[in-house]
């Protein structure tokens, strides 16, 4: 089985300068944990909303908030970014693509044109949610 069979195509897309605090506010909302750094048309990075959370103080909105706090949220998004970004193609193997997941200790994959164009995403949940669809 191909990842294209179970790959999400919608994306969303940041760049580099964008906010650490819009980026946490986007993730806070969606249903979704990645989201893929652009420059152009071309992927330069990925950001979790793991990252973000390693880096956003647990005292925003509290009454112990210090300003140190909020600077955090100014910071942008290429400070803190993966910018190695593993990458599979959509006639890649579910079992590749899976492999790539565990030996890297990674959650996500985005999935590109032989051009470097973003096609789409898969995630462990992809793939686990197909597992189970087979069962």
């Amino acid at each position: 089985m191909k990842v294209e069979s179970i790959m999400q195509y919608e994306v969303f897309t940041v760049r580099m300068d964008d906010t650490i605090g819009t980026i946490h506010e986007i993730l806070k909302r969606a249903e979704f944990h990645h989201l893929l750094v652009v420059e152009g048309r071309k992927l330069v990075g990925i950001l979790s909303d793991r990252d973000t959370l390693k880096v956003i103080s647990p005292f925003i909105g509290r009454l112990s908030e210090h300003p140190r706090d909020i600077s955090i949220l100014d910071r942008k998004v290429h400070q803190i970014m993966t910018r190695k970004v593993i990458t599979v193609q959509k006639s890649t193997s579910v079992e590749t693509a899976a492999n790539l997941l565990l030996e890297n200790n990674i959650s996500c994959l985005p999935i590109t044109s032989t051009g470097g164009e973003i096609e789409g995403v898969l995630t462990w949940k992809d793939i686990l949610g197909c597992y189970m669809a087979r069962k």
